[in-house]
């Protein structure tokens, strides 16, 4: 068969860890709250997961600048615990944005990946964790939260949100970077936990592996990377040459597919090349796209140039999830009355950081999502903290007698 030779200028998608998704369905894991899992239903979750990952990545191109990075699993896993207390529009709203299945497929399928994630004694690092800080004072649901707990593992931390706000905030972002390795820091930023907070869901996962064939790093050199037909990088680019170097690999008229296994042949990443420039397949990529190049991949014979990266990316969701077609859950519209039994909650942000390296070695990426709850202003409470207008009318006509606006009160 003829060698090929392959140079990775650009990374589309990094797949890291969608193959233990389905491969571990086989694995009864010990936790009951796993017991009602199928392999269909496992798989109805993936492809939900999947679906929302193209969803997001079809929007950040358009939007974005530069590199773009997230865990799909952890958005999907954050905001898959707050849906179990959405009702009504939110609910539904939620469910199209997310494609998650119904609860007696959800519930088990998540509970069953994250079970596969956490096996552990594998010869690679992958872990992922759920947790919810409360406000100690407030009161929830118990159902909603031993749903979390069966289902998600996620257990409830009472904290003073309120009062002690900041120190609640680090305590927050302490437990993410436990769970990150110390590669996410200062997911919540100052301020984005205040007075009117309630409820945190956070998700953390991290990964660590080693490729099965690595890099030599005395072959990597300084090489150009081709920004754009107009401007070109300095990069460390990696070589992986030799007549026993074999990938997966597949090849059409428009692009190149490589893919490379990590140690224990579990997980792997896929990088997709194009072979004029990024947006001549960007569009046209999705999760069909994606199954349909995956099953052309075949072993063969290939070099590998590929650059070192290191980079984080942190995305403020919520603007992004209100135009993907969420937009009742952040507003006093929204019905989150199966955490607390009122409509008295909505989301005030959603906050998402992660990280990658990629080296001679192997890949390490993290990632975590914060959902903030606060109180809906609509239920107890009126907060003229900022500029408003007022009225004053005689009551059984409604006759404006006089009309102002009031933007600075210390004037």
């Amino acid at each position: 068969m003829e060698q090929k030779y392959i140079s990775i200028g650009l990374i589309l998608i990094i797949a890291v860890g969608l193959g233990i998704f389905l491969s571990g369905c086989s694995v009864k894991a010990e936790q009951k709250d796993d017991s009602e899992a199928t392999p269909e239903k496992v798989s109805a979750v993936v492809n939900a997961n999947n679906e929302f990952a193209f969803d997001l990545y079809s929007k950040y191109k358009d939007e974005k600048e530069g590199n773009i990075f997230f865990s799909p699993y952890s958005i999907s896993t954050a905001i898959a615990m707050t849906y179990e207390g959405a009702r009504g529009q939110t609910a539904d709203e939620i469910q199209k944005v997310f494609h998650f299945p119904d609860e007696d497929i959800r519930r088990p399928g998540f509970a069953r990946l994250y079970n596969n994630i956490n096996l552990g004694n594998k010869k690679y690092q992958l872990s992922t964790a759920n947790a919810l800080w409360a406000q100690q004072d407030y009161k929830f649901l118990d159902e909603y939260f031993s749903t979390i707990k069966k289902y998600y593992d996620g257990d409830v931390t009472n904290l003073d949100l309120i009062g002690e706000t900041e120190k609640s905030r680090v305590t927050i972002n302490s437990w993410v970077e436990t769970q990150t390795k110390n590669k996410i820091k200062d997911l919540i930023p100052q301020g984005a936990i205040d007075d009117y907070t309630q409820l945190v869901l956070t998700n953390a996962i991290y990964f660590k592996g080693d490729w099965v064939l690595k890099f030599d790093k005395k072959k990597t050199k300084e090489a150009d990377f081709k920004i754009s037909p107009e401007k070109t990088v300095k990069v460390d680019m990696m070589s992986l040459t030799g007549d026993k170097v074999k990938f997966n690999y597949a090849e059409t008229e428009e692009l190149q597919i490589l893919e490379m296994p990590y140690e224990g042949d579990e997980l792997s990443m896929l990088v997709i090349l194009p072979k004029e420039n990024l947006e001549s397949i960007e569009n046209s990529i999705n999760k069909e796209r994606l199954d349909e190049l995956k099953g052309m991949l075949s072993e063969r014979k290939i070099n590998v140039y590929m650059p070192k990266f290191k980079f984080e990316t942190k995305y403020f969701m919520s603007d992004d999830l209100k135009e993907m077609g969420m937009p009742t859950a952040f507003t006093t519209l929204a019905d989150f009355s199966g955490m607390t039994g009122n409509k008295d909650l909505l989301i005030s942000k959603v906050i998402h950081q992660a990280f990658v390296e990629v080296n001679e070695e192997g890949t390490e990426a993290a990632a975590a999502t914060a959902v903030v709850m606060m109180k809906n202003s609509m239920s107890d409470y009126f907060m003229a903290d900022h500029p408003f207008i007022f009225i004053i009318q005689q009551k059984d006509t409604g006759n404006i007698l006089f009309m102002g606006r009031v933007v600075d009160p210390s004037e």
